[in-house]
């Protein structure tokens, strides 16, 4: 198992999705209260190293489709990502 480190952007991202059902980026933005910019940003990084996925899947979201996309955490990474937060 490796040790996953977020930055305090990435763990804020991780927390609003959580670990039951994805959630629509305008979602993600209004309960983060970060611009749309940094949250595109950021689940871009999240999302090229596994830890989300977009609903429809896709390798990276641009700034203008991030609010109608849905995104949740990959299962594979849920343990880890809940142990990263913790630690934090």
């Amino acid at each position: 198992m490796r040790h996953i480190k977020l930055s305090g952007r990435e763990a804020t991202i991780v927390r609003a999705i959580g670990f039951t059902e994805a959630m629509m980026g305008a979602e993600l933005q209004d309960q983060t209260h970060m611009e749309s910019e940094d949250v595109t940003d950021t689940l871009n990084s999240l999302m090229s190293a596994g830890f989300v996925e977009s609903v429809p899947y896709s390798d990276e979201v641009q700034l203008a489709e991030m609010p109608v996309t849905a995104f949740e955490l990959n299962p594979a990474y849920a343990h880890e990502l809940k142990q990263a937060l913790y630690r934090r």
